[in-house]
């Protein structure tokens, strides 16, 4: 169990230093990295750090489903707290929901 707590830990504070990142570098790109051609900020170009976000976006995909899996039971045990009799609906409806709104943003990203 003191593995697994550590392991937990571990991926707890990935998981903290990578949304940080993903989080500053969309900043950067965003409010302080100018647009246009030529562009650098601290020696890399704009679509370097543009790079430098998408990875460490998927990243952070994989540290979540890591996450997700190492706490399959909790997530389990506390659907069936809240929903007792339909608990298997609840979270098929749930994770049905999760899936639309992504793609919802995924489609609004490519048409705008």
């Amino acid at each position: 169990m003191v593995k697994k707590n550590a392991l937990k830990y571990a991926m707890d504070a990935l998981l903290f230093v990578d949304v940080s990142s993903v989080a500053v570098v969309g900043l950067l790109l965003g409010f302080v990295i100018p647009k246009g051609r030529g562009r650098y900020f601290l020696g890399l170009h704009r679509h370097e750090w543009g790079n430098i976000h998408l990875y460490l976006s998927i990243f952070l995909l994989i540290l979540l489903t890591i996450h997700l899996f190492l706490n399959r039971t909790w997530i389990i045990q506390s659907t069936k707290k809240i929903f007792p009799v339909h608990w298997k609906k609840a979270f098929c409806i749930l994770a049905g929901a999760w899936m639309l709104v992504i793609m919802i943003c995924w489609i609004a990203v490519r048409m705008g």
